[in-house]
């Protein structure tokens, strides 16, 4: 037999053979003819080189070939059913899996405390994993990182990505509240261009870039920052600038979120900054995963709240 050329739809007929006895039968059960069946049954002789049935009175009889691949059909026949069946309804109460997002340390502040809180409500069983960027490459995390969705800046999207926008993202002035070089500067205010300037700043870059948004905001009113240290996460940025007199340009949200843990005063920058879009990717062929369409929906959820005009 060649399997290669095997029509597949013939062992459903063999299947029914089995089962109902009779060409008659298994017409009655497929929808199909009789005449259609016994045509099938023509060929599965003729490919399998055994008769398969010999008629007893009015029914037939499996001959000992076919009995021996009876079982294993029906077996076979019902895993290929299962494969192929359409996804049960999706139920977070009772699922079981892993979910991996891959961003910055931004989203362990505001993302991770609700979507657990969410989880353990919802759905205790799932398990959220927050995992690095790709440096360099935000898109290659989706693979390399094995991650579901990554939250990442907006940027132009191969055509096997998916996106949707989530908050705008401004940037707001982090210093430590005793910082003597500010003393006089009221908190929520704007900070002079030139003691913005001056001062030394802390840069988020993972990269280890020299220059980022706020550089090339500055350069279109020709004027540049002294960038004294980078550093590749934002708890890291926080930490450094509450404990020393250096400045930072961060997420106005993140901002907002741990300046009382840290210690800090929030103002506004000198020069007009284009909010950053922040969005959400993922790869298409997770589309119409159960899972991962409730995971997305959920972290989109609280990701759409940090709309600064929402």
């Amino acid at each position: 037999m060649n399997f290669a050329t095997l029509d597949l739809n013939l062992l459903r007929v063999l299947d029914a053979l089995f089962s109902e006895g009779s060409t008659v039968k298994a017409a009655d059960k497929l929808a199909m003819s009789q005449s259609a069946v016994s045509g099938a049954l023509s060929r599965l002789r003729h490919a399998l080189d055994d008769p398969l049935f010999v008629r007893q009175g009015n029914r037939l009889v499996a001959t000992d070939y076919a009995s021996r691949i009876e079982s294993g059909l029906r077996e076979e026949l019902e895993r290929l059913e299962a494969l192929l069946a359409p996804p049960a309804t999706f139920d977070p109460r009772t699922a079981e899996g892993t979910f991996r997002i891959a961003a910055s340390d931004f989203f362990a502040e505001l993302l991770m405390p609700p979507l657990g809180d969410l989880l353990q409500k919802s759905a205790p069983n799932l398990r959220a994993q927050l995992v690095d960027l790709v440096p360099n490459d935000y898109v290659a995390s989706l693979e390399r990182r094995n991650a579901d969705i990554a939250l990442i800046p907006d940027l132009l999207l191969p055509d096997w990505v998916n996106r949707e926008p989530l908050f705008h993202s401004p940037f707001h002035v982090i210093a430590r509240k005793e910082n003597p070089k500010l003393e006089e500067l009221q908190e929520g205010t704007q900070m002079h261009m030139d003691t913005f300037c001056a001062l030394h700043h802390v840069l988020f870059s993972p990269e280890g870039n020299l220059a980022a948004m706020g550089d090339a905001a500055l350069n279109r009113v020709g004027k540049q920052r002294q960038v004294a240290m980078t550093v590749p996460v934002f708890s890291g940025v926080c930490r450094a600038v509450s404990e020393s007199d250096l400045i930072a340009l961060v997420p106005a949200q993140l901002a907002k979120k741990v300046a009382k843990t840290f210690g800090l005063n929030v103002f506004e920058p000198p020069m007009h900054i284009e909010p950053a879009l922040i969005i959400g990717i993922w790869h298409k062929r997770s589309d119409n995963a159960p899972m991962a369409a409730w995971m997305r929906s959920q972290v989109f959820e609280l990701m759409k709240a940090l709309e600064i005009n929402s």
